[in-house]
């Protein structure tokens, strides 16, 4: 039986009895935790916000016998602000699924966690666009889990690439010469991944941003944002289709 204090933000919920929550919780040094918070859904709890989806915070954490349960909280930040846009609402819960398909339970994910908050911070405070600030967050988010896109050589052919007359290779991870899109194109099975056509304004913004990192995502136009591939390319890599992301307009 031990006793240990949480900065965790909350992913998932599910009402358990009547007044309970289980919380999926996520902590930049443990990882995935799963913890009863009790009488939290009471009008006069002082829990009523901490099993919220988006509440960040300090959870002070009672376990015994595989199981945590919540005995406090102090916390830090509930992002109430997305709750008062549709879209950037749906956005920030499609984030939390995305983070909650890859996470697993006493595995430290800082860079993860703070790639997670920064960009939750900015989708609520402020009047950036939710398009470049998800898909900002899909190209840091595969850096982090090991299969960043290639944007500076052919992945068919290994030579070096310009910005003009390339396609993305879903199946091989990163941009390819129009040469190798013709011969692959022509040899291509039924069902098999195709190549995806990407402007000198996409290839740009991908390669400069990851160099400056989630800093250089300010005033970014949604047109060198390319959300629907960078969609595409994440949940074919982790090989499923993420909760929420149906509800995301196009």
């Amino acid at each position: 039986m031990i006793q240990t204090e949480n900065t965790a933000l909350v992913l998932r919920h599910v009402n358990y009895r009547d007044n309970d929550r289980m919380v999926t919780l996520f902590s930049p040094s443990r990882g995935r935790i799963d913890a009863v918070l009790r009488n939290c859904r009471k009008p006069r709890s002082h829990h009523l916000n901490a099993g919220e989806l988006f509440a960040l915070g300090d959870y002070m954490l009672y376990e015994s016998g595989g199981r945590a349960t919540v005995t406090s909280v102090h916390l830090i930040e509930t992002f109430y602000a997305l709750r008062q846009d549709y879209e950037r609402l749906t956005c920030g819960t499609y984030l939390l699924s995305l983070t909650e398909a890859v996470i697993e339970p006493e595995q430290e994910r800082q860079e993860l966690f703070m790639l997670l908050v920064h960009t939750l911070s900015r989708l609520s405070f402020s009047d950036q666009p939710w398009r470049p600030l998800l898909a900002g967050f899909l190209l840091h988010f595969s850096a982090c889990e090991g299969f960043k896109p290639r944007l500076n050589h052919c992945v068919l052919c290994g030579k070096r690439l310009e910005e003009e007359g390339l396609f993305f290779d879903l199946e091989e991870g990163g941009l390819c010469c129009g040469e190798c899109h013709g011969r692959k194109s022509a040899q291509r099975a039924p069902g098999e991944k195709g190549q995806i056509p990407v402007t000198a304004g996409q290839v740009r913004w991908m390669r400069e941003k990851l160099q400056s990192g989630s800093a250089g995502w300010i005033d970014t136009p949604e047109s060198q944002a390319p959300l629907p591939l960078l969609r595409r390319y994440v949940e074919g890599r982790l090989g499923r289709r993420i909760r929420g992301g149906a509800l995301l307009p196009d």
